[in-house]
């Protein structure tokens, strides 16, 4: 059995500036893993089979799942006839906006990529990925990305300024289409992206916190009135800066005070079931 970390990510920035042709948004973000990750468990096996084994009720065990599409895509572009059993240990929130489904995909194709002796690039690797879903191109690479495109273009980044992160995650689902499908792009307020990647290579904390910004929060705040709540608390119990990541529900907040940490989290704990105190990672993971 091989094993493969898969880390979730969360937005520093996320924009969108204006929709497609092909009815995708153009987006321009900034993305960062955290220490907090699925785990995924790879065994080939001879009848070609995939199979997909999870603690977590709530993911699908079939193709609708994006590890199996991962599987099913690397299976069909090289030819390879052996299947796989695909065990995931979730973490990861599911529905979150932390790119868990994603982040399960990529860790699938770089690991499949080492049983199966395929000796793809990374590159090619994330060019698969793209197939799969917006956010796993940047999962195969991981660390911290400037995203483009439909978030398939990735461009790296240094890694930001050490901190914590708070996540709080409420019980609810958030459908990412109806969250870009409620977006007004005419009325949005634009984040600074520039402002954003100017504060992680002059590794400036303080410009970090000013230059958070995600415009699908105003959509997903209409429809689920308890995500700004939780921002607010974050807010109040000390977090230096708080944001919803990529279309929610998770809310994440930095703090660089270790001792104001444990307030922070305590205070959430009090109605909120999921919420988790980690470390940006920041780098690029070392497949990649």
């Amino acid at each position: 059995m091989l094993y493969v970390k898969a880390p979730a990510k969360i937005n520093l920035t996320l924009d969108v500036l204006y929709k497609r042709p092909d009815n995708y948004h153009e987006v321009e973000m900034i993305m960062t893993t955290v220490d907090l990750s699925d785990r995924i468990g790879l065994e080939s096996r001879a009848d070609g089979l995939i199979k997909i084994i999870s603690t977590n009720g709530f993911i699908p065990d079939d193709s609708r799942n994006l590890a199996y599409q991962a599987a099913q895509l690397i299976k069909d572009t090289y030819g390879v006839a052996e299947g796989v059993t695909i065990s995931i240990e979730k973490e990861i929130p599911v529905a979150a906006g932390l790119a868990g489904g994603s982040s399960d995909a990529a860790a699938t194709l770089k690991g499949l990529n080492e049983l199966w002796q395929l000796n793809l690039s990374v590159d090619t690797l994330a060019e698969l990925g793209a197939k799969i879903g917006s956010d796993v191109s940047f999962c195969i690479y991981g660390g911290t990305a400037l995203a483009t495109g439909r978030g398939e273009k990735i461009q790296k980044l240094p890694a930001p300024p050490t901190c914590w992160v708070v996540l709080a995650k409420p019980k609810i689902g958030v459908s990412t289409a109806q969250v870009y499908g409620g977006l007004n792009i005419e009325g949005i307020e634009h984040p600074n992206t520039k402002q954003m990647i100017q504060a992680i290579e002059t590794n400036d904390y303080d410009l970090m916190c000013q230059s958070l910004g995600n415009v699908l929060e105003s959509v997903t705040f209409k429809l689920h009135p308890e995500v700004i709540m939780i921002k607010e608390q974050m807010k109040r119990f000390g977090a230096d800066a708080v944001l919803m990541s990529g279309s929610g529900p998770t809310v994440f907040g930095l703090v660089d005070n270790e001792s104001r940490l444990g307030r922070i989290y305590n205070g959430l704990r009090g109605f909120c079931d999921e919420v988790f105190a980690v470390r940006l990672l920041g780098e690029r993971n070392s497949l990649a």
